[in-house]
């Protein structure tokens, strides 16, 4: 049985899609239970409306809300200890959650995160992993938003915690990882990036296969299993792929609306049309992972709906049932301890 810990005030609606996203979970998973935290007199006129999910979740009361638009500093400083997002983030760190999903703001998230669960030895920067629909099935994207810019050394954690997912997701034994650049070339792009694709290259200790730079268009193609980029253009990619889906999708309802022969096609095309759409609906892929802390953190769109923070519960669940977090702290352990002869063998011929 996965416990799953809910910052019920987060997201652009709070306990409004909250509460009904994770009774909607709770109908697909019926053996889920919730920690749901929350100010009283918002959260519980909505709870009473959904029995089973109050007999399959424990109300806890919290003082204080974290706004979208609070800075992460003010957040820690008003907000520990006595908010919904650090109470829920704190029930992972006790056990008492598997997981914690939240829909509040990605900073004071990553930073309540960062400060409660502490990152993984040897990892300076956690990175939010997405699950990215492609041509072939499915990849993972990260960093997609947690911090703006990285280093070589950071890119190639980013790198070795993406594997470590796909193995425990996909079940792939190697994964293939590309770095996200401008081009395939290996002369292109910033330094920090060519640096990690030399790095990738001439490291034959790790357990996966360096594919080499992807380009945007790449992304949707699934030529690798792990797209590895920094936050910065990671989530203008996420972004830019969620909103031209959503205009494919306004173009082809207009279309098909627009005269009565099309109207016709329609009818005898609606199975073909729904299976588009739910391939186009970036609600089903809602739900980042917070990757390199000592407990799992999951960060949905606030602006989401009840479909969309369903999914992201149910993406908090996939990484509790696999233990990810144990298994990418073994990958990251068995990383550095073959990296430290290499660098001492590296030392020893300078």
């Amino acid at each position: 049985m996965i416990t799953v810990s809910l910052d019920a005030m987060g997201g652009d609606e709070g306990p409004a899609v909250v509460i009904p996203g994770a009774a909607k979970a709770l109908e697909r998973y019926p053996d889920v239970r919730f920690i749901i935290y929350g100010i009283e007199s918002q959260c519980l006129p909505i709870l009473e409306r959904f029995p089973k999910l109050q007999a399959a979740s424990r109300f806890e009361a919290c003082e204080i809300a974290v706004r979208m638009d609070d800075k992460p500093s003010q957040a820690l400083r008003k907000g520990r200890w006595r908010s919904s997002m650090w109470k829920s983030i704190e029930a992972v760190k006790t056990g008492e959650a598997d997981v914690c999903v939240s829909a509040g703001n990605t900073g004071a998230l990553m930073a309540m995160s960062k400060f409660c669960l502490r990152t993984m030895a040897n990892i300076e920067r956690p990175a939010i992993a997405a699950i990215w629909p492609t041509l072939k099935g499915e990849s993972i994207v990260l960093d997609v938003g947690a911090t703006v810019g990285a280093d070589a050394q950071q890119l190639i954690d980013f790198s070795v915690m993406g594997a470590a997912m796909a193995r425990a997701l996909f079940g792939v034994k190697r994964p293939t990882v590309g770095l996200l650049n401008i081009g395939v070339e290996e002369i292109k792009g910033q330094e920090e990036v060519k640096e990690a694709g030399r790095l990738l290259r001439e490291a034959k200790f790790l357990d996966l296969d360096y594919h080499g730079f992807v380009e945007g268009d790449d992304l949707g193609k699934g030529i690798v299993d792990v797209v590895v980029t920094e936050g910065f253009a990671g989530n203008i990619a996420l972004k830019t792929a969620e909103g031209t889906a959503r205009q494919i999708a306004s173009y082809l309802k207009s279309a098909m609306s627009r005269t009565w022969r099309a109207k016709i096609g329609y009818i005898f095309a609606r199975d073909a049309f729904q299976r588009l759409k739910e391939k186009m609906d970036p609600r089903r892929g809602n739900g980042g992972v917070f990757l390199g802390l000592n407990g799992i953190v999951i960060k949905s769109h606030g602006g989401t709906d009840v479909e969309g923070f369903a999914a992201a519960v149910e993406v908090g669940l996939d990484m509790a049932r696999n233990d990810l977090r144990k298994k990418i702290e073994a990958d990251l352990n068995l990383y550095h301890a073959r990296r430290a002869p290499a660098l001492a063998r590296a030392g020893a011929a300078l």
